[in-house]
Parts: structure tokens; C-alpha cells; sequence
């Protein structure tokens, strides 16, 4: 696996070294877990703010996304997941 140095402060080092001792894991795993959840941080962040521009600029396609959802839910109900994946 390839490495490169970043620069990080010296109060961050020290908080990552804490976690990584905390966790028992490296602080290379623990700086990898932070990167993973703050990209996924971001993700429903993006998605929240487009929910909300969708709302308020195009409340008739809002209402679209609503009536179909409202439709998708009445499947959850029809017992088809428990058969699915069912192997025999």
C-alpha cells in the first residue's frame, strides 16, 4: 500500500493518537474511518439540500416524488421479502 504525508497539527496528532489508543485500532484505520463517515456526512448533506431545492423550486415535481412513494410503500406490505431470497 502506498503512503503519503499529510500535515496535520500537532492537537489533531494527539487526537488521533487518543482514538487510535481508545479504539485499539491504528491511527492510520482510525483516520480512514473519520475520512469514510465525513464523506458520507457530506453525501446526505448534498442529498438533504437537494430534497430542499426541490421543494421549494419545484413543488409539483415534490408532490410527484410524495404520491410515488406513498405508491412504493404499499409493496412493503405484500409479503414478497420474506420469499425472495429464500434458498431451499
Amino acid at each position: 500500500m502506498a503512503s503519503v504525508t499529510v500535515r496535520i497539527s500537532d492537537k489533531a496528532r494527539q487526537e488521533l493518537r487518543d482514538l487510535a489508543q481508545q479504539s485499539g485500532e491504528s491511527m492510520q484505520k482510525v483516520l480512514e474511518k473519520a475520512i469514510d463517515l465525513y464523506r458520507r456526512q457530506m453525501f446526505f448533506e448534498q442529498l438533504n439540500a437537494s430534497v430542499h431545492r426541490l421543494q421549494k423550486e419545484h413543488p409539483d415535481l415534490w408532490q410527484q416524488e410524495l404520491e410515488e412513494r406513498r405508491l412504493w410503500e404499499g409493496t412493503l406490505a405484500d409479503g414478497l421479502e420474506n420469499d425472495a431470497y429464500q434458498t431451499k
